[in-house]
């Protein structure tokens, strides 16, 4: 199985998801289980008190995990989450936001993964999120 590139990645994830593409989601790497995924400056993003909001975090977390998938399936995968635990630790200001996904564990039914947010150039979490993905396999034939 041949690894896609991450404009291949990208490619995919925003066919499947038209929001990340509405958005202007960038997958910046993806490679062996783990994404970096950057979400661009967008009024439209922003709550009150001027920073990203909370559903624009869990989309952005929720694509960057689906790229790490997709690096390690060979750009096939029609997991689907089935939970995601988020812990907002600090606003992550208004500005554009990355986002590290990875693959902790990939077993044959679920895959348990991590995601780290952090507003561009910044060292400071902003958000830690933990998910769960079922695996649905292909139909039989």
């Amino acid at each position: 199985m041949t690894a896609p590139t991450v404009a291949e990645i990208q490619a995919i994830m925003r066919a499947g998801v038209p929001l990340a593409a509405e958005w202007g989601i960038e997958v910046l790497a993806a490679e062996a289980g783990t994404a970096l995924v950057r979400l661009p400056f967008r009024p439209v993003l922003l709550r009150p008190g001027n920073t990203v909001s909370g559903p624009a975090i869990m989309g952005l977390a929720d694509v960057a995990m689906w790229a790490a998938l997709l690096s390690v399936t060979g750009g096939k995968d029609e997991s689907v989450t089935s939970s995601m635990t988020v812990n907002f630790l600090r606003p992550a200001g208004d500005g554009p936001v990355l986002a590290e996904a990875r693959i902790v564990k990939r077993g044959r039914r679920q895959v348990f993964g991590e995601i780290l947010i952090r507003a561009e150039g910044s060292e400071e979490l902003a958000t830690h999120i933990t998910t769960t993905w079922t695996v649905i396999a292909p139909a039989a034939r």
